[in-house]
């Protein structure tokens, strides 16, 4: 990358505070190198070299850095600098920006808009939070169906700036409904005297502006889109997603499903940018409450104190068995929390999933449980061989059983399915696991 390689003689040049050298050596540079280059310096002189920048790539460079610098470079900035970047970003990258802000900033930074680009902002700012309308842009081209390819054609030149994207051109009728999506190269290809309503064959993708963020990625996947036109309720083409928000929003929710798997809150910003104190808050509840969950165990322990002083091999296995359990549940609730949010299964399909996975469960548990059999009388003998077998192939069923219906339960309640974390699916484990062993235990020593 242009920034790692030239770093050493950027870090020089800042020191001898050769900014007209910086400036001609960053110039030609791409966008999310410059960005990645301010990221890493001195605020002091972050500052210096944004300001050498040109207005134009002043507003694409901020667009990619990360929130604590943009937040870094408006408190630095005059009024007059950030009224030029605002106006110079593109609405969607300009709408996440603000939004992230607290309400006192963004309002005086709106303030600095003029009417229209206000009225733009404040609109996209009126949808709720992750909904695909904070996404959009209103910068597209549409075409009416009457037009002729030539005029069509005509049309998207003189407006080729002012779109995001030339992959799709829209059809609307004189209300701005939306009739159709047509591809460039039918323009490109067809006789200049064909008309728009020739062409078109009113089959198309849309999504409401008030949908989930998270639908416009299932939909572009479904359709193998790059760009997704955005409707009101009565169909009326409000503006384009494109896939380069969209990728945004999936590496956000992917993330957020990862610290939830590991029992983290999500992080707000960055891992870097985050503070420790932060840091701490995101885990402490977590754990604090697997603590607590945990207590279950020692519980059960507790009440079978008896059966454990009159088999103390049995101690020897509670690892063993109780961590076979939480691994076994927690890869049965990864499999269900990916397939859920991949559309792969549905909640109409929890009793058939979970049909499967007792299968799985049965068959796994079995292996495990015959090789325990033989540890066991390794161990402790015929009893305890016995004992550790049929606990293993029971816990390895029941977690698998609680690890796929827990998602879907998680689901139903219009919860996160990714909150079935592996942490709280072991600690679960732990209490049922030592439940089902002691149980067994005390069946068949006490028939013996």
């Amino acid at each position: 990358m242009i920034t790692e390689l030239i770093k050493p003689e950027i870090n020089e040049l800042v020191d001898k505070k050769d900014w007209k050298t910086i400036q001609e050596l960053v110039e030609d540079w791409p966008v999310q190198e410059i960005a990645e280059l301010l990221m890493e310096m001195k605020p002091s002189n972050r500052i210096i070299i944004f300001r050498l920048l040109h207005k134009q790539k002043m507003a694409e460079v901020f667009s990619y850095l990360e929130p604590e610098s943009q937040n870094d470079l408006v408190d630095e900035l005059t009024d007059e600098e950030n009224r030029n970047i605002l106006t110079n970003m593109a609405p969607d990258d300009r709408t996440m920006f603000l939004e992230e802000l607290p309400g006192q900033i963004t309002q005086r930074l709106l303030n600095l808009l003029n009417p229209q680009d206000l009225r733009e902002a404040t609109q996209l700012l009126g949808y709720p939070d992750e909904s695909v309308g904070r996404l959009m842009t209103p910068d597209y081209i549409a075409v009416r169906p009457s037009w002729s390819i030539e005029q069509c054609n005509k049309h998207i030149r003189a407006m080729s700036n002012k779109s995001e994207t030339l992959n799709m051109i829209y059809v609307t009728d004189t209300s701005w409904k939306l009739l159709d999506s047509l591809e460039l190269k039918q323009f490109l290809l067809n006789d200049p005297e064909v008309l728009v309503e020739d062409l078109m064959d009113h089959s198309f993708a849309s999504i409401e502006a008030t949908e989930d963020r998270e639908e416009a990625i299932k939909i572009m996947q479904k359709y193998d889109r790059t760009v997704l036109p955005v409707v009101d309720t009565d169909g009326i083409l409000l503006g384009i997603v494109t896939v380069d928000d969209v990728l945004d929003v999936a590496e956000e929710e992917a993330t957020e499903d990862f610290h939830k798997t590991a029992a983290v809150a999500p992080l707000q910003r960055g891992y870097r940018e985050t503070s420790i104190y932060q840091l701490f808050r995101s885990r402490i509840a977590w754990l604090m409450v697997l603590v607590f969950v945990s207590l279950m165990s020692s519980g059960v322990i507790a009440l079978y104190e008896d059966v454990l002083a009159s088999a103390i091999a049995l101690a020897f296995f509670i690892p063993l068995l109780i961590g076979s359990a939480g691994n076994a549940g927690a890869q049965a609730a990864t499999l269900m929390v990916r397939a859920l949010a991949t559309d792969d299964v549905n909640l109409s399909q929890w009793l058939n999933t979970t049909g499967k996975e007792i299968m799985v469960g049965i068959s796994l548990g079995l292996v495990m449980g015959a090789a325990c059999y033989v540890l066991g009388l390794f161990v402790g003998g015929t009893e305890i061989g016995i004992i550790v077998g049929l606990t293993m192939v029971s816990i390895i069923l029941v977690a698998n059983i609680i690890g796929t219906l827990l998602p879907f339960l998680l689901t139903y309640f219009n919860m996160d399915p990714a909150v079935a974390s592996s942490p709280l699916i072991a600690t679960i484990m732990d209490a049922s696991g030592l439940l089902i062993y002691f149980g067994i235990a005390t069946l068949i020593l006490g028939s013996l």
